[in-house]
């Protein structure tokens, strides 16, 4: 039997998805039995939520003030404190897992797994290397705790219905006082997170600045979709750091993705390899974009956009 511990992503009151995801990863492992661990203020709402994940036997909380707002130097003594009787430990690959896990992973003195894809065996799972152009596979020693990051977009969301037990969990760390959380620096939007989100249309340098991304912003709310950007609009400033996608920055599935005015340099392709349908708007009809795309539209995307937009 493997004890899996799943570390639980949240914003206080709501679980993130990549959460269920990790469970559906966990699900994976031969004879696993599965926990999920909430750290919070207040982890009783967000603990509710993750018990009603198919597949997990229990949810336990730490509950301390100082765990929110979520800080990894914080959160990771106290799941290092807690992850004895596990074998396994699970987060997500988003950017709060990755400035969590390798934390973890250091202080129980153990390699990490990384961006896990698939799981062929207790101790043995499989990883994209060189942007996604080759799959390498990971044996971790017998013996030794496996702690890694699942690469959301790999996995579907488990399904809610289940009914786990919520039990309290105490632990005696010293928290470190080095790190503290002075302010976020973040873009507001109604739109979906663009991690999570079923829909996304994405601009590219093509767009040739940041008034020219607006007409994505139209069409995303006409489609319920979340905004995306290649790393070459976002370094031209056309878009906000926090909405590139690509290897360098967030990996995404969605059901429904539209590249426009992208290339498709094969570092953006990593981002998108696992959505449903790709979409691909284009002046350039010998653009790469194209050989991934299931739909490719060749033409002026600053006629096509508000053509579609009056269609919808």
């Amino acid at each position: 039997m493997s004890a899996v511990l799943v570390v639980a992503e949240h914003d206080g009151t709501t679980l993130n998805l990549s959460t269920a995801k990790c469970v559906s990863c966990a699900r994976g492992i031969e004879g696993a039995e599965i926990t999920v661990l909430v750290c919070a203020a207040s982890a009783k709402a967000v603990a509710a939520q993750a018990a009603q994940l198919q597949g997990v036997k229990r949810v336990v909380t730490l509950e301390h003030p100082a765990n929110t707002p979520a800080l990894g130097a914080v959160l990771a003594p106290q799941i290092a404190a807690a992850a004895a009787p596990y074998t396994h430990i699970l987060g997500p690959s988003t950017t709060f897992g990755k400035d969590l896990m390798p934390r973890v992973a250091a202080l129980l003195d153990v390699p990490q797994v990384s961006d896990i894809m698939a799981v062929d065996g207790a101790m043995r799972f499989r990883r994209p290397i060189y942007a996604g152009n080759a799959i390498m596979t990971v044996e971790v020693e017998a013996g030794t705790k496996v702690v890694g990051t699942v690469r959301t977009a790999s996995f579907g969301a488990a399904a809610t219905g289940g009914s786990g037990s919520i039990e309290p969990l105490s632990v005696q760390v010293d928290l470190p006082a080095h790190t503290r959380f002075v302010s976020v620096s973040a873009a507001r939007s109604d739109r979906p997170d663009l991690q999570t989100a079923r829909r996304v249309i994405s601009g590219g340098r093509a767009l040739g600045s940041a008034d020219g991304f607006k007409i994505l912003y139209q069409l995303a709310d006409k489609l319920g979709a979340a905004v995306g950007a290649s790393r070459a609009a976002v370094d031209a400033g056309y878009a906000p750091n926090e909405l590139q996608v690509g290897q360098t920055g967030k990996i995404i599935a969605p059901e429904l993705y539209i590249a426009v005015g992208i290339s498709g340099a094969i570092q953006h392709l990593t981002g998108i390899k696992d959505a449903r349908t790709i979409v691909a708007i284009n002046k350039d009809a010998e653009a790469p974009i194209f050989e991934v795309a299931d739909v490719g539209l060749v033409g002026d995307l600053f006629e096509i956009i508000p053509q579609v937009e009056k269609l919808l």
